[in-house]
């Protein structure tokens, strides 16, 4: 039985024309690594919470657009930025999948996504953070943005999923976890104090991290073992739903 794992598309116009997309590396890593096959959800609001009857699984992608600060009561620093139609889907799709107990893997927009979706605020402009890095990607081919640029420290299950204590990650990032939402765990922190992952305590598999391991994830064997271990807890939850029904 092939697993289906949903990944909540971005609006985005081209010449004119609403289109919804994702990156492909996103479902390239989820086929290669977690054995399952990618599901685009159209971000269609609250509606597309009824796909996740027929979903093993939800990984929320990174994108370049920002969360509306109005989710999180600040003022807007990025005002073009947004991407509102994700935000009205995947907020209630993540509060939904926690409800649940469906897994679920965050990575860079979705760990912000999730750290908004239960009640905590975003740094919109990290960089001009005092004391804080510069965590964007920076000019030039993507694998220079993508490269690695810095370590981070682990704790809890990742660093027990990881087998390490401190790994090096890519970062291509402007915003980042502020207020950390209640019912959410640090599970990774920056040097200079960024918190790069969180965990879902008492969930069977709720992670998001801030980097991108789905970047050439193969050449990575914390990646693969991150994916691997996401697509794990998809098979065990889709196995537990069949049994009930």
């Amino acid at each position: 039985m092939t697993l289906l794992i949903g990944i909540p598309a971005c609006n985005r116009d081209i010449n004119g024309h609403p289109q919804h997309a994702t990156p492909a590396r996103y479902g390239a890593a989820l086929i290669g690594a977690a054995d399952a096959f990618p599901v685009l959800i159209p971000p269609e609001g609250k509606a597309a919470i009824a796909i996740l009857d027929r979903l093993d699984g939800l990984l929320l992608s990174g994108s370049p657009s920002n969360v509306d600060p109005s989710h999180y009561g600040a003022d807007d620093e990025t005002p073009d930025l947004h991407d509102t139609a994700r935000d009205g889907t995947t907020l209630p799709l993540i509060r939904e999948a926690l409800r649940r107990g469906m897994p679920l893997l965050a990575i860079c927009r979705g760990i912000q996504e999730l750290n908004v979706a239960l009640g905590g605020s975003l740094h919109q402009r990290v960089h001009f953070v005092p004391g804080r890095l510069d965590h964007r990607g920076g000019p030039g081919p993507k694998s220079q943005t993508y490269a690695p640029k810095h370590d981070v420290a682990l704790s809890g299950e990742l660093a027990r999923l990881l087998g390490h204590d401190r790994i090096r990650v890519n970062s291509v990032h402007g915003q980042a976890i502020d207020r950390l939402a209640d019912g959410l765990v640090v599970e990774a922190v920056a040097p200079d104090g960024t918190i790069e992952a969180v965990r879902v305590p008492g969930a069977a598999f709720a992670l998001a991290v801030q980097w991108h391991p789905e970047w050439d994830y193969a050449s990575d064997p914390n990646s693969v073992r991150l994916f691997r271990a996401f697509g794990d807890a998809c098979r065990a939850y889709a196995g537990g739903i069949r049994r009930a029904a």
